[in-house]
């Protein structure tokens, strides 16, 4: 107690002196800025309108290049691209009919002897954005802009208008080109090299968001090289330059007034920006626009394997860091893979000494390399590093629906039924080899699978097919025991196994 009452006082005291304080920081008079603070206030300001005179020259450059993009589509093509239920679900019918209130649809417009009638349809009328890329009247733009249109026009940033002559297109990129004709005194955008991005740059989107025509946004490349599964292709160039309906289609310029993407998607959840946005990067938009206008079609290279990306675990497996390649998991017959000498298990490391870090990586280093002409391929191979040839051949109309067949070998003996890991495993015949769509496979098929058992955690399953343990290929039942009974905790072993969606690597621990 007796502490406690020397102690107030001196509490008292000190909130009284904080107080008297504070009353004389308050009566205290503003200081005059130093000429230190002063000149530094002066050179932000200077810094700022520095980059505003940036973006205003950069716009300026581009923005007479910028168009608008309306596509038509008739009605008739809307009624006859999907199921008339489907698009009126109703028909003629009365949708209340049955119900106490269907008399109050009979006196309604469109209503009659045959009952409720939907209204005439008419033309549904999409806009979009696309950049001049040649003063002759090429215009780059997306494919989904341009896409079952009956009539697309282009209105220029003067107010001109003009019919399509031509349109373009590459689905797998989402580009299209259109041509226009009559059209003088055009401004051709200049495209830049987008391989010289990087994240952190400043960037401006132009486009006619939601109808705006001549609207400039400014944001930062927020990453590169990305892929968000809405194309057959995709480098993206993410940033958060704000990106919304009506900007698919126009350009992502630097501050140099260069064309490095073409706007083309945002990810949101409410329809509008939320500071991500992707454009195709420009590099890759100059090669498929360079072929469309010269061939009307996009000539690709192709390799003829399978791939998969290296997780940490199938890395280890193989001695080689993450992500810094990709391994084979298919090698088709009588492809520029097979010819050059490529097996099942090789890591893909560079291509033409560009380091390939991901499939998408390698797809679309392979199919703009140039044909008939030789590209070194850096491999590992069992922990060696090589060098291989590869001479790129034209892409088969029909590849991407070809399955790729694996390598044959003897089954062997055909062994007993056994059970390891969790799994059961039988010999796989070729009357179920047809079965699991798989004609032509060996090895061994996964018949069950225990929950939460080491097979399970691999994500094994049954139907699934396991073609190598530890690199060497199953021919029997017996095989696939002797070579899994090793495994042993923290130790995880290595399997490919096959599907009829594809052949991957998989590692399984006890």
């Amino acid at each position: 107690m007796a502490q406690s009452s020397q102690r107030q006082p001196r509490l008292a005291l000190a909130t009284a002196a904080l107080l008297l304080g504070l009353a004389a920081l308050i009566s205290l008079p503003r200081q005059p800025a130093t000429a230190a603070s002063a000149g530094q206030i002066a050179a932000d300001v200077a810094s700022a309108k520095s980059l505003s005179t940036a973006f205003r020259a950069a716009a300026e450059k581009v923005l007479p290049a910028v168009v608008t993009i309306e596509t038509r589509v008739s009605a008739d093509q809307v009624v006859n691209s999907t199921d008339p239920g489907a698009s009126d679900p109703f028909g003629e019918r009365n949708p209340l009919e049955g119900t106490p209130f269907e008399d109050l649809f009979k006196n309604m417009p469109n209503s009659g002897p045959q009952g409720f009638r939907s209204p005439p349809r008419s033309d549904q009328v999409g806009l979009g954005s696309g950049v001049i890329i040649d003063p002759a009247g090429v215009i780059l733009t997306n494919n989904h802009v341009v896409a079952g249109g009956d009539e697309v026009k282009v209105r220029l940033s003067d107010g001109r208008e003009f019919k399509a002559a031509s349109v373009l297109t590459d689905p797998k990129t989402d580009l299209a080109i259109i041509r226009i004709d009559g059209a003088t005194g055009l401004t051709a955008a200049p495209l830049g090299d987008s391989d010289r991005v990087e994240i952190g740059d400043w960037v401006l989107a132009l486009g006619q968001p939601f109808g705006l025509e001549s609207t400039v946004t400014a944001g930062i490349v927020s990453a590169t090289h990305r892929g968000i599964g809405i194309a057959a292709r995709e480098n993206f160039i993410q940033t958060d330059a704000a990106i919304n309906p009506g900007n698919s289609g126009g350009p992502l310029v630097n501050l140099d007034g260069q064309v490095v993407g073409i706007n083309t998607a945002i990810s949101s959840r409410s329809g509008g920006n939320n500071g991500v946005g992707f454009a195709v990067p420009a590099n890759l938009a100059h090669w498929v626009s360079s072929q469309l206008l010269a061939d009307g079609v996009v000539h690709r290279a192709y390799l003829g394997v399978g791939i998969q990306p290296l997780t940490q675990d199938i890395a280890t497996q193989f001695g080689v860091a993450p992500r810094e390649g990709v391994v084979v998991t298919q090698v088709a017959p009588d492809t520029p893979a097979a010819k050059m000498g490529l097996h099942v298990g090789d890591v893909i490391t560079k291509l033409d000494n560009k380091a390939v870090g991901s499939a998408q990586d390698l797809q679309l280093l392979v199919e703009q390399s140039q044909l008939g002409t030789t590209h070194p391929l850096q491999i590992v191979r069992n922990g060696k590093a090589l060098s291989l040839a590869f001479s790129p051949e034209a892409q088969p109309a029909d590849y991407g629906a070809r399955r790729l067949a694996g390598d044959t070998a003897n089954n062997g003996e055909a062994g007993r039924p056994v059970r390891t890991l969790g799994m059961a495993l039988d010999q796989l015949t070729p009357e179920v080899a047809q079965q699991l769509g798989l004609d032509g496979a060996t090895g061994v098929v996964i018949t069950a699978v225990e929950p939460n058992s080491p097979a399970a955690r691999a994500g094994l399953e049954p139907g699934m097919v396991i073609r190598q343990i530890g690199r060497r290929a199953v021919g029997s039942v017996s095989d696939a025991q002797a070579a899994l009974t090793n495994v042993t905790s923290g130790k995880g072993v290595l399997l490919l196994v096959q599907t009829d969606a594809g052949t991957r690597f998989v590692v399984i621990e006890n």
